[in-house]
Parts: C-alpha cells; structure tokens; sequence
C-alpha cells in the first residue's frame, strides 16, 4: 500500500521543542521537559528518556512511564474520534546479549499509567488480574515486544502489534520494514531487530478509523509503505468508558510510553518525539538526538585531552600558526574575488527568464530566516515557507529546494523557464527565483487556502467543501490545463497532475502548480520525455510501457484527479476490508454492477448535490482515463463538456475495458466515436 501522503502544502499549527501544546507537540530531547514520569522512568541530562534501565538491581521486575502532562481531546463532543500523527525515536538496549527486556509501547489512556505491575510481559499497561475489556482506565497502545508470551498469542518475540484494551493483539507483524521497487512495483521486507540497541523511528498514523504503523532504522527516511495497517478502529469506542465518557463532551486522554523488564534487563530510551492531533507531526530533527549518550561522554572525555595537548604544544607552533594564518589570509581573498564574480554572472537560461531573480539575504529576511513557524509544508522536494516581502509587503510562498531532493537544477530550470513565462488565473504564478551557493528557491505568490489535498484527506481543515466548490475547482484545473495544452505558444506537458498539486487562493479557485516535471515542445511536434515521472495512480497505462508523456497522458491523470475530487477517496487506497481499492476500477464496477448506481460513488461526506452534475463529473472522469490514449477526449472537448456546450456522448462501463484501438470505433456509433477522438488531434 502505498504511504499515505502527510507531505503537502498546508498550515500547521506550530510549537516550539519541549514547550506544552493543546494539540501539538514536539519534544527534539526530552531535557527541560515537563513529561509526567512514574516508576523507574528518567531523564539524562543530555534529553534521553529512558524508561528502564539495563541494571536491575535486586528486583528481577521494573517499569517505567512518560508521558505528555496535558489530557487531549481525542473524542470530539460528537462521540466521533479525532485523527492523529505521531513519530518518536527509540532503542531497547538489554543487559545481555542474548536475552533481552520485556519491550515498550506507545499509549493512549484515559490517565497517566502508574503503579506497579506483577510482571514484565505486562508492559507496565495491566496486570494479570485487570487484563480485559472491563478496565477501568481502558487504553490504545503500539507495543513493541521482544518476548514471544504464548498466553496473548504474539508470533514472535521481536514484533509489532497493535493493542486495544488487552495485550493480545489486534494485528501484529515482525519487525522491519518495505523498500519499493518503483520500476517492478513490488516491495522487499528488510527484517529489524527491535533488541539490537540501535536508534530506530516509529510513525503511528491514524485517520477516518485507518491505522498506520511504520518502522525504519534511523535515519532512513519514511517508508512509502507501513508496516501495520488496520481498518477499523474506532477510538470513540477504545476509550469510551460509562464513567468518564459522556454524551455532548469530549473524551479526554492522556499520551505517552510504558515500558518493563521482567526475568531480563533492558534499557528501553526515547530519544525524540512528536505529536499532532489534528494534522501529520513535526519531522523530529535527528541532529539533535543522535549520537546517543556515549558518544556524547566520549566527546567531552577527548575534549578534555585535547585541551591539555594544545597547553602543551602552544610554544612551539607559534611560528606554524602566523605562516599559516597568511597562507588562509590569502586563500580567503581569492575565494572571496571568485565568488564575487560568479554572483554577478548569470547562467545562459538565465538571461532570458521573466521572474525577479531575488537576493538570499532578501529571502531571509522575508521568513524570518527560514523559521520553523513559518513553515507551510515539507515533503521529498524540501519546503515551502511563508514570507512577507519587506519592500512591498507582499505575502508569497518560498519553495526552499534541499540539497538532497530529486528536484535538481534540471526540474529547477523548467520550472522557472516555464512557470515565469506562463500568465493564468488557473496556475500558480511565479513569482522570482533564487540560486545561493548549492541552494535553490522558488518565490510564488501565496495561495491562502493551501493545497486541495488537505481539504479531500485530511482533518486539519474545519470546512468540507461543498459540491458546488468541487465542480468549481474542477472546472479551473482543467481551464488551465486547456491554456498548458492548446492556448500557449508551445505545449506543456505538466506530467504530475494531482490534488496535492492544486493550490487554493482566497477566493477558492483551483490553481495548477509544481511545474517541475513539466516538458515543453511546439504544436505538432512529439514530447522527448524518456523516462517515467509521475505519481502512482495517476499516471497512465502506456506510460509504463513506452515512458513517452504526452497530452492523453495528462489527460489520464486529470481523470483521476476528477474522480477523486467526486469520490472524496485517494486513485490507489485500500478499502474497510483492507483490500486495495483502484478508485477507476471501483467507479467502473460499481456503475456496471445491476444493484448499484454510479452515484453510489459520490463522496458520502457531501450532504447534497447535482446528481446530473456527479453523474457528468464521474463518467468524465472514467472516460478521461480509459486504457487507449485515443479513446480520451482532448481537454478541448473536456471543457465544452463540463460549461455544457457539448452533451456527453453515451456509452457503456464495457467500452471502458476496450483495450483494442480499432475497437474504439466498432463497439460505439459512429457519431459518437468521432466526437470523442475528434478533438484529440496533436496529442
């Protein structure tokens, strides 16, 4: 499955490191923390947390808790459970080599855990006598385990479960984690051993009763796909308890870690966490937390001896330090002339370019120097911050491209060749660029209502949008699609059409953005693209095959993005019963299928709509992402069809499965296939 996308252009309530938050927080160290502790549980002076320690002393038993100080509402007043976003940083250390602890977990309860357990498989979250679906502080928990207990049935002993109320799990797999293979689509299960002592990162993403675990070592990045997932889990019934739960309030619980050692020690630590309950966490810095704390003792140790050595040694290097002081005098000098000069030349592309090219300095300052509360999104290209332009006072969005992305100065250089010349109000505008040493900024204008992802997929918007706002943005993305295709004065392919690449503006326009993929060519003339970009579900069947993007292919994603926009689902997603669900499949077989009507299709979130405007949108959407690139209407034709100019020809879910070209013209009447492949020319 492939990872649900939390990296978007959106706003994000902001915290800072260590400081209590009502629904957000983020802990970079745990040192000056106010984290409720109980039991064995600690914190180093370097900003370790560690639950148990790997000495037991004279007790074969200990248990430790932390957790955040602030009760959060993780059932809202409607009895409906609130999504959330975790990530944290952890090892399990144990005394011996060839034993290890009874393991940790992450929890949420209806109060902090304290007190003393019996025994360590126990996880320091019941006991023998209160393990059950009768507890009185009943409780959510992640629990990663290295001791196999036959009596929860755990499948192993290094493993990952998911606990909800008692230590038997609802769903559990051995540890590790999947690497893609983009090009074969199939992934590869690398094993982890929880009890290995190295750092290792967990993310717990739960949303619209979808449960997301994911596991890597430190310090890969997330893996696409989780390690856990789970449909359905209702938190509203986890945590509901007669007592404290009560209608038109919200429940109320606690989050944090427990952790215990039984007939072996381990030490169980958390190095950094973060937390949001209503949006994706922070990414925890990993600077900050590694190297663990006895490269932290090593370091002041050789400091200590170093500073002794250079006592000694200071007479007789005098002399040394003034030669070489001259030779970096001179060396600083010459670097500094060259970069005067290279500042001041402009790259061929360059000359010719539209967009304001801005100082880094003046960048800076309009961010607050990059500021974390000005951080408006992340994701594989780097960020996107907020900033107010102190010359003009002008809100923009600066695109701060990492050093690490795939967006080199190849996708850098289209994107402001093609972006700056382009004048649409259904795309993003350019405004200006930066190049700063090995840095690459983009400077556009600010879209106040963000990215069209975080309204379909996510909980950090209040307001669900309308249908009438929905045909609206639809309508926009293929305007300016329509202007890429056929209005400018060469054809632009943009290759990556999707929600999270639809911004919105004040006035909840759809704005078309992120023109990094995008290849430029004269009418009538072949795209050169070779090679396959793009996201998965959105990218069509022959590109696969020939790697040759062209208008059909573009066509075909905004087929997808339409039937996304109507069904309120991702083009690649999973269905309650946890099977994969292709959203164009779904929509074809549902509209086939005797018992049901394509508008079954229609987002159930939406309290009204056209039912002659969805049952329009939708075959659209299927007709624009059938298998046959000629078998697609142009965007010509998708705009005549979508202000009714132009009725939508008739035909049936079986021409969809056609997957034979001279089929296109014999399963459908004459008149109809014309008005389909006719205005397809110069694809």
């Amino acid at each position: 499955m492939p990872g649900l996308i939390w990296l978007c252009v959106l706003l994000i309530l902001s915290c800072h490191d260590g400081v209590d938050g009502v629904t957000e927080f983020i802990y970079n160290g745990f040192a000056r923390s106010k984290l409720h502790l109980d039991g064995e549980a600690s914190i180093s002076k370097h900003g370790v947390l560690s639950l148990t320690s790997s000495s037991c002393g004279d007790s074969s038993f200990t248990q430790g808790h932390g957790f955040h100080p602030e009760a959060l509402p993780f059932v809202n007043s409607h009895g409906v459970s609130m999504s959330f976003s975790a990530t944290f940083v952890f090892s399990i250390t144990p005394s011996d080599s060839d034993t290890s602890g009874d393991g940790m977990a992450f929890v949420i309860s209806l109060a902090p855990l304290s007190g003393t357990w019996t025994d360590g498989q126990y996880l320091g979250l019941v006991n023998q006598d209160d393990d059950g679906g009768t507890l009185a502080n009943r409780f959510f928990a992640i629990e990663l385990d290295t001791v196999a207990n036959w009596e929860f049935r755990d499948i192993d002993n290094n493993h990952v479960g998911i606990d909800l109320n008692n230590l038997t799990s609802a769903a559990s797999s051995t540890a590790g984690y999947y690497s893609d293979n983009v090009e074969k689509d199939f992934h590869f299960f690398n094993p982890l051993r929880l009890s290995s002592g190295k750092p290792m990162q967990v993310w717990v993403d739960y949303y619209e009763m979808q449960l997301n675990v994911t596991l890597a070592p430190v310090p890969m990045n997330k893996p696409s796909s989780p390690l856990l997932s789970y449909y359905p889990i209702d938190l509203a019934k986890v945590l509901k308890n007669d007592t404290k739960s009560k209608a038109g309030v919200p429940t109320t619980a606690y989050v944090g870690f427990s952790a215990s050692s039984g007939d072996w020690c381990a030490s169980q630590q958390i190095f950094g966490w973060s937390f949001n309950l209503y949006g994706p966490a922070k990414p925890l810095d990993l600077s900050l937390l590694l190297p663990p704390l006895k490269q932290v003792q090593d370091s002041s140790r050789q400091e200590a001896h170093d500073k002794k050595k250079v006592v000694k040694w200071v007479p007789a290097t005098i002399s040394s330090l003034a030669i070489l002081a001259g030779i970096t005098t001179c060396l600083l000098f010459r670097w500094w002339w060259c970069k005067k000069r290279m500042s001041e030349r402009n790259e061929d592309w360059e000359a010719e370019l539209g967009p304001h090219r801005f100082a880094y300095k003046d960048l800076r300052r309009a961010t607050n120097g990059f500021d974390d509360n000005q951080l408006l999104g992340k994701g594989g290209f780097g960020q996107v911050y907020r900033g107010v332009l102190g010359n003009s006072g002008m809100d923009i969005a600066v695109k701060r491209v990492s050093s690490e992305s795939k967006q080199g100065l190849t996708e850098f250089t289209a994107e402001v060749i093609i972006l700056g010349r382009l004048r649409h109000r259904n795309l993003v505008r350019l405004i200006g660029y930066c190049r700063h040493k090995v840095e690459l900024l983009l400077v556009y204008e600010y879209m106040p209502n963000g990215s069209l992802d975080s309204y379909m997929h996510t909980q950090t918007r209040h307001t669900m949008l309308s249908w009438c706002q929905r045909l609206h943005i639809i309508r926009g993305v293929a305007c300016g699609l329509l202007y890429l295709h056929e209005d400018w004065e060469q054809v632009i392919i943009h290759r990556d059409i999707k929600a999270s690449n639809v911004l919105l503006d004040g006035e909840m326009n759809g704005r078309l953005g992120d023109f990094g993929l995008a290849r430029l060519h004269d009418h009538g003339a072949d795209a050169h693209t070779t090679h396959v970009a793009g996201t998965r579900g959105y990218l069509a069947p022959e590109l696969t095959r020939f790697s040759k993007a062209t208008k059909a292919t573009d066509v075909f994603a905004f087929g997808a993005f339409v039937l996304e926009v109507a069904c309120g689902r991702r083009p690649v997603g999973f269905n309650a019963r946890g099977e994969l669900l292709v959203l164009v499949q779904w929509v074809r077989d549902t509209w086939a299928s005797g018992s049901g009507s394509i508008l079954d299709t229609v987002d159930p979130r939406l309290d009204e709509y056209a039912a002659d405007e969805a049952e329009l949108v939708l075959k659209l959407g299927l007709l624009c992402s059938h298998p046959l690139p000629v078998a697609r209407p142009s965007i010509r034709l998708i705009m005549r069809y979508l202000d009714g100019d132009l009725p939508l020809p008739e035909f049936s879910p079986e021409y969809l499965n056609i997957t034979d070209v001279d089929q296109v013209l014999d399963e459908v009447p004459p008149s109809v296939a014309n008005s389909i492949t006719g205005l397809s020319g110069g694809r």
